[in-house]
């Protein structure tokens, strides 16, 4: 089976590659090895690909790895790490993604989730979105101008170009944040998908390759999309998960009315987009064609949209996964073409929970909706009335971090703390709460991440400058989103290993395959590129460690 949208866009932007874009840059006069060539152990890879699979989790890598027959399958044969682990408490996107080609844990990126409160910034819109920069005149949260300025490490790319600024470093995704994130400060390109299009930095130039996908993206749009055929394995997932009001989820086959950019981005043709976008930068870009190695980041988000849309186990994410399959085949047929040497990893920046709904189903009892009383609002309130306060003295959304209002004094601030640390420890859906000083006295763990401690998980993810006053963890299978019917019905974000669990994987040609089945990190990536390119590391540089990917893949472990 062929998704034909899908198929059709990659065949307009991958292969629509304008003539002069086809003859080699004055500076890029290196040719080509011939396409059955197989590197030397010795050589440097001419290109690195890091793909991150959004929402991409352990669980369904398990699941569906006998089904593959495109990428995902090729990647197989190479090196196989079923357990990784975005180690730390904040399972979000923007917090995984800064740990991917950082090396280091949210607690030294800086990026402790997607969004936190800034009681200090002198707008009145207190959160902070990850990958914005506050201080432009205007802004707030939800309309923000895309900036680095919050991550505070350095990427391999960054590194490379250091070492040697003629090493090129583009950086695309379906999410801004993904992205910055993976891109970081020192980039070549950089693009996103904004909703209706893909688009950069307001003092950037569009290259023809966006524009061309770009353009076939809106014609794509404007076309209606017929619903797919579900294959044997997908039929087996279809079935209707009532979920409130009349709604229901389960049996999704992606149709889509011309013109609708919402229903396009929780669908397999995003990802096809976006690896269009990749594809296209690379052929006119000639990246891996130059005097040294170049990288570049692809953030898949579509995986992420469908399971927060419909949930991990109906035959939406049985599609979703098929099709990006297929899609990583056609990426990685584009790049075979090219001649150049490549080396692939891929993984993903947190996993994910199905809805409460079908897991109950699936005899999972305390698979629940969290109860909405557990809100800073609410529970704030409640202090503010105790201790005879004229406002609510939390701010945050009652899971995860929450902060105590600045303005109070010091013996206020300690009361409003332990009466929050209270109530949230009383809550029958809690499973732990952690103050600021808990935290402090924690040390980094560098043991194997499945043994970790929820406090370490926690620490992980903790930097004194961003992080709350207090930080509560649900329980698991305890959903974080109390109503599903008008908008998401399943998500991720919690310190258990569902959430924390991604698969790694790496490959390049004539790589001898093998499968490490435990646990490993996401902040060991890039490390392991690292050695790849010969691009050293001191002992503390990174939290991550060099992951041996074996003498053939080139590069060695120190």
């Amino acid at each position: 089976m062929r998704f034909a949208a899908t198929a059709a866009l990659a065949l307009t932007t991958m292969l629509a590659t304008p003539a002069s874009a086809r003859s080699d840059p004055q500076d890029r006069t290196a040719a080509a090895k011939p396409t059955g060539e197989v590197p030397s152990p010795e050589s440097k890879p001419d290109l690195i690909v890091v793909i991150s699979v959004d929402q991409f989790s352990a669980d369904l890598f398990a699941e569906y790895r006998t089904y593959f027959s495109g990428g995902f399958a090729r990647l197989l044969k190479g090196a196989v790490f079923p357990s990784g682990f975005q180690s730390h408490a904040a399972t979000e996107t923007c917090p995984g993604h800064s740990t991917i080609l950082t090396g280091d844990h949210p607690s030294r990126t800086g990026i402790i989730a997607n969004n936190w409160i800034d009681l200090d910034t002198p707008r009145k819109d207190k959160t902070v979105y990850c990958a914005e920069d506050e201080s432009v005149p205007g802004s707030n949260s939800d309309d923000y101008t895309v900036s680095d300025k919050h991550l505070k490490v350095p990427t391999l790319g960054e590194r490379m170009k250091a070492a040697d600024p003629r090493t090129r470093v583009v950086s695309v995704a379906g999410k801004d944040r993904a992205a910055v994130m993976m891109g970081g400060h020192d980039i070549d390109e950089l693009w996103w998908w904004d909703g209706k299009r893909y688009r950069s930095y307001a003092d950037r130039e569009e290259p023809d390759a966006v524009t061309r996908t770009n353009k076939a993206v809106a014609a794509e749009i404007a076309r209606a999309q017929p619903a797919l055929e579900l294959p044997p394995v997908c039929r087996a997932h279809s079935r209707a998960i009532p979920i409130g009001a009349g709604k229901t989820v389960g049996t999704g086959r992606f149709a889509r009315a011309a013109g609708d950019y919402h229903a396009f981005r929780a669908s397999p043709e995003f990802d096809g987009a976006t690896l269009a976008l990749a594809a296209a930068l690379i052929q006119d870009m000639k990246l891996g064609r130059g005097p040294a190695t170049d990288i570049i980041d692809i953030g898949a988000s579509a995986t992420d949209y469908v399971g927060h849309t419909y949930g991990t186990e109906g035959s939406e994410m049985c599609l979703q996964l098929l099709s990006l399959d297929r899609d990583l085949g056609d990426f990685f047929g584009v790049l075979d073409a090219t001649g150049v040497d490549y080396v692939v990893a891929l993984t993903a920046d947190h996993g994910g929970n199905d809805l409460p709904e079908r897991e109950r189903m699936h005899a999972i009892p305390d698979a629940k909706r969290v109860d909405p009383s557990i809100s800073a609002k609410l529970i704030g309130a409640r202090i503010a009335q105790e201790l005879g306060l004229a406002d609510n003295p939390l701010h945050g959304s009652g899971v995860g971090d929450i902060w105590i209002d600045h303005d109070l004094d010091s013996a206020t601030r300690e009361k409003v703390l332990a009466a929050a640390v209270q109530r949230y420890r009383a809550d029958p859906q809690v499973a732990a709460v952690f103050t600021r000083k808990d935290l402090e006295q924690v040390a980094i763990a560098h043991t194997p991440p499945v043994t970790w401690s929820l406090a370490e998980r926690a620490r992980a993810s903790f930097d004194p400058n961003r992080s709350g006053d207090l930080i509560v963890m649900l329980k698991p299978r305890i959903t974080p989103i109390p109503d599903p019917t008008g908008g998401y019905v399943a998500t991720h974000g919690s310190i258990w290993d569902y959430d924390r669990r991604v698969p790694i994987l790496f490959w390049r040609k004539g790589m001898a395959g093998f499968e490490q089945p435990l646990g490993v990190e996401t902040v060991d990536i890039m490390p392991s590129l690292a050695a790849l390119v010969d691009l050293p590391l001191a002992r503390g540089d990174v939290d991550g460690r060099c992951l041996d990917l074996d003498a053939s893949a080139g590069g060695t472990c120190d």
